[in-house]
């Protein structure tokens, strides 16, 4: 941070400084469905820039001027909203967040007097710090935004999976009262590494659903713009050079994925050397695959250890390509620790009631699952190897709501059915949730 003339300077945003034509079709594809109102869907492994993408749109003027035009860009207004400050957090401090954020992004953008007026509104409505208030309070700052200065707002929501435990309907509700309000100036993106269809029951999503549902976006490796860049600022930060051959053997490693190319980079510049085997060892490169493997569900788990099953969305997050690892060196690394990989898929599955956690091995479920899920599998668990009958189960997930006679057979099998989807190898053909016909379900481990 730089002091002018007694002014603070902040420094740019490293988004800010990509090229304008990094993640173009991407960008071009998000804006298509926004300008129609729109929302969006933005579905990648970890490490593919979801999150320097939706920085391109919030802090890259020259990107929006080259997707929008020199007058257009000046009427959509992105606001980058990082769940993962506000994971495990109530709802109530959300909306808190989502707000602050949005006055934050006005200054951003240098728009002085529209920042005065929301502070001005947040400031009355957060007197109470009652959930209700200040999202009415919110509604009032959007619409002063979209109908009175004629702006489109599009909430980035990035790395969304980390805040679905805490989800509720209400969040989509208010998404809703919000669109409704003002129609088509009102666009959401959700970032993230699994579509939502696949991790949270339809009823938490359906007030919202006519604005998102199918509207996917896969984000995979190899942008080239973007991974140029990469390079060249890796290159002046560490004033070192990369030879051409070095790049090239890097890109054909790493297929483009952009956090693993930049490790590969800071590894080469660290030892002088791009052998496989030292790679597939690298603890940060290590932490990354583990990371992506645990945002498979375990059909694609086992597909990539078996070469056969399910392959899932494998290949349209760019993982497996004409039915192979796209990526040699995350085939080096399965290759090398099949056998813990495996052996962590027969771990048991272990409720910690001190943590209020549910584990399988060293992966923690429960940051995988909706309230109703993890409600699911904890009374499962609890109750292993016995016959738990349809309305006990109903009661035992569904029963703080005022009452559970509105909740169908249908919609307890379509919750049976996510569970199975993220704990079993084969949902079809399940080894831990056992149907027992005309009577229910059994856990078994």
């Amino acid at each position: 941070m730089q002091q002018s003339n007694n002014r603070t300077i902040e420094p740019p945003r490293f988004e800010s400084l990509y090229p304008a034509k990094a993640w173009f079709l991407e960008i071009e594809e998000i804006l298509n469905f926004i300008k129609q109102g729109k929302s969006i869907e933005l579905v990648g492994i970890p490490g593919t820039g979801r999150s320097n993408l939706l920085g391109l749109l919030s802090f890259n003027r020259e990107a929006r001027i080259a997707h929008l035009g020199e007058e257009g860009y000046k009427t959509f207004h992105f606001v980058w909203i990082n769940l993962s400050e506000v994971k495990r957090k109530p709802q109530t401090e959300l909306v808190k967040f989502i707000f602050i954020t949005l006055i934050d992004s006005l200054g951003a953008r240098a728009m002085k007097n529209k920042k005065a007026r929301l502070e001005g509104i947040f400031k009355e409505s957060n007197k109470l710090n009652d959930e209700m208030v200040l999202f009415q309070g919110l509604k009032k700052a959007i619409d002063y935004l979209a109908l009175e200065k004629d702006l489109t707002i599009v909430f980035l929501f990035d790395r969304f999976e980390e805040y679905i435990p805490m989800l509720t309907s209400d969040f989509f509700t208010s998404l809703r009262s919000i669109r409704n309000r003002v129609k088509f100036k009102f666009s959401a993106v959700f970032s993230l590494t699994r579509p939502l269809e696949e991790i949270i029951e339809p009823e938490i999503y359906a007030d919202f659903a006519e604005f998102f549902e199918e509207n996917i976006i896969y984000l995979k490796s190899g942008d080239k713009d973007s991974l140029n860049f990469r390079i060249k600022h890796l290159e002046e930060v560490s004033k070192k050079r990369l030879p051409k051959n070095v790049i090239s053997e890097i890109l054909k490693l790493t297929a483009g994925h952009g956090k693993l190319t930049r490790l590969c980079i800071e590894y080469y510049f660290s030892n002088s050397n791009l052998v496989i085997e030292q790679l597939s060892v690298d603890q940060k490169i290590i932490n990354l695959f583990y990371e992506t493997w645990n945002c498979l569900n375990p059909s694609e788990q086992q597909y990539l250890l078996s070469d056969s099953g399910d392959m899932g969305q494998l290949e349209k997050i760019g993982l497996v390509e004409n039915g192979k690892i796209k990526i040699p060196l995350f085939d080096a690394f399965i290759k090398r620790n099949k056998e813990d990989l495996e052996k962590n898929e027969d771990q048991k599955i272990l409720f910690d009631q001190e943590k209020n956690e549910i584990k399988k091995g060293e992966v923690i479920l429960s940051d995988l699952l909706t309230k109703h899920e993890f409600k699911l599998l904890k009374l499962f668990l609890e109750n292993q190897d016995q016959i738990l009958e349809r309305e006990a189960i109903i009661t035992g997930v569904w029963g703080d709501q005022t009452s559970t006679e509105g909740v169908t057979d249908q919609a307890l099998d379509q919750l049976i059915f996510r569970l199975r989807k993220k704990i079993e190898e084969n949902p079809n053909e399940p080894k831990y949730i056992l149907t027992t016909k005309g009577r229910g379900f059994k856990f078994t481990s």
